[in-house]
C-alpha cells in the first residue's frame, strides 16, 4: 500500500493557516477567547468550574457543587482547591477545603464556604454567587488526609468552617473508620455546618459525635478534650480550627509525648509578631498608605484597591511573590526582619510580610 504522507501536512498547513485568518479577524480578540465563551471548560483551556447548585448548611455557609474543567485530575479526600472569581472588577483568589466524593460518578466536586467579616470571596461565593457561574480552579493541593493506611482509632477535632476537610474524610470513609469520634465547636446548634450528615451518622452508630455549642458551652479546652475523649494517646487525631485551638492541640499533644498523632491544617495565619508599620508605597499603581503593621502587605493592598496577586494566603504556594524595591519588612510568622535596598532583587510573599519600616513593593 502507498502512503500519501504530504496529506496531513497539507491539512495541517490548511489548518493553521485558517486560525491566523481568524485571529485577524477577530483581533483584538483571539479565538480562543471565544472558545471561553462557549466552551469555558473544554480540554486545554485554563482550568475553570461551573457552579451547578447551591446548597444552604446554615445562615451563613453553603455548599457549592461545581462541574470542573475536562482536565480536572481529581483529589484525595482532605485536600483543599484554590478559587478564583471576579469581584467587582478584580480578581480574588481564596483556598477552600474539598467536601465532595472522591471520584463521584457525575465527575462533579464541591466546597463548603462560610461567610466571614468583611471577606471579600467567601461574602461574594455565599451571597451573591449564582448557579451557571464560572469561576477559576486549580488542582487540588494539600496533605491533610488520611493517608493510605487506615487508623484503628480516629479523632477529629473541628471548629466552625474547620469541619469542612474532615467531612471530605468522612462521606468517603466513615465507613471504613471503625472507631471514629468528632468533637466539634460552633456557636450554637444551628451553626454546625453539615449538622443533619453529622448527627445522622452519630445515630447509625457510625461515629461518636461530640457538639460543643460555645455560647452556652463556652470554649473547648485541653482539660476538656480529656475529660470528653478519655483515650486520646491512643488515637490518630486530625483537627481543624481556628489557630488559638490549633496551638493548644499542639502543646498538649507534644507534652504528652504524641506530637506524630497530631495532623492540623490552618486556613488562615495568626501573626506571631508585628512590626512598628511605616509608610507602604506600591510602585506601579502610585498607591501609598499607612500601615502600622498588623496587616499582612496583602491585605494592606487589597483595602486600598491595589491589584494584588495572591493565593493559598498561608505562605505554601508562593501566588503572592513581589519583589521589595527598598525598605523593610517582617515575617508575620516568625518575626524574622527582610531588608532591601534599590537594585538588591529581593522577592517577598506578601500575604506573610508586614510592614516594619517605610518599603516599596513593585506592584
Amino acid at each position: 500500500m502507498t502512503i500519501n504522507a504530504s496529506r496531513p501536512a497539507a491539512r495541517s498547513s490548511v489548518r493553521d493557516r485558517l486560525v491566523r485568518i481568524a485571529e485577524l479577524t477577530t483581533t483584538p480578540l483571539l479565538p480562543s477567547d471565544y472558545l471561553d465563551l462557549v466552551a469555558p471548560l473544554r480540554s486545554g483551556a485554563p482550568l475553570r468550574g461551573r457552579i451547578v447548585t447551591i446548597h444552604p448548611e446554615t445562615r451563613d455557609a453553603v455548599t457549592l457543587v461545581i462541574k470542573p474543567g475536562r482536565d480536572w485530575k481529581g483529589h484525595l479526600p482532605g485536600q483543599y482547591v484554590r478559587v478564583g472569581v471576579d469581584v467587582d472588577g478584580v480578581r480574588q483568589w481564596r483556598t477552600y477545603s474539598l467536601t465532595s466524593l472522591a471520584g463521584a460518578p457525575d465527575g462533579n466536586i464541591s466546597v463548603t464556604v462560610k461567610a466571614i467579616p468583611d471577606g471579600i470571596v467567601s461574602n461574594y461565593l455565599v451571597r451573591r454567587a449564582t448557579t451557571g457561574t464560572v469561576i477559576q480552579i486549580d488542582q487540588a493541593a494539600g496533605d491533610f488526609t488520611l493517608g493510605s493506611e487506615l487508623p484503628q482509632k480516629t479523632l477529629f477535632i473541628t471548629a466552625g468552617s474547620g469541619i469542612t476537610p474532615v467531612m471530605g474524610m468522612l462521606r468517603n470513609h466513615a465507613h471504613q473508620l471503625r472507631d471514629t469520634v468528632v468533637v466539634h465547636s460552633a456557636p450554637t446548634a444551628e451553626d454546625v455546618i453539615f449538622a443533619g450528615e453529622l448527627r445522622t451518622l452519630a445515630r447509625r452508630g457510625i461515629i461518636t459525635l461530640i457538639e460543643r455549642h460555645t455560647d452556652t458551652d463556652g470554649m473547648l479546652s485541653m482539660d476538656d478534650l480529656g475529660e470528653l475523649v478519655t483515650d486520646l494517646d491512643e488515637r490518630e487525631t486530625w483537627a481543624c480550627g481556628p489557630a488559638g485551638l490549633l496551638d493548644a492541640l499542639e502543646r498538649t499533644w507534644a507534652e504528652r509525648g504524641i506530637a506524630e498523632r497530631l495532623h492540623t491544617e490552618r486556613f488562615r495565619l495568626a501573626p506571631l509578631v508585628t512590626g512598628d508599620g511605616g509608610t507602604v508605597t506600591f510602585t506601579k499603581s502610585g498607591t501609598v498608605l499607612q500601615s502600622d503593621g498588623t496587616q499582612t502587605l496583602l491585605d494592606a493592598g487589597e483595602s486600598a484597591g491595589v491589584l494584588m496577586p495572591s493565593g493559598c494566603r498561608m505562605g505554601v504556594c508562593f501566588g503572592c511573590v513581589a519583589p521589595l524595591r527598598q525598605g523593610v519588612v517582617r515575617d508575620v510568622r516568625s518575626g524574622d526582619i527582610t531588608t532591601a535596598a534599590e537594585g538588591d532583587g529581593v522577592l517577598i510573599q506578601t500575604c506573610i510580610s508586614a510592614a516594619a519600616g517605610s518599603c516599596d513593593i513593585d506592584l
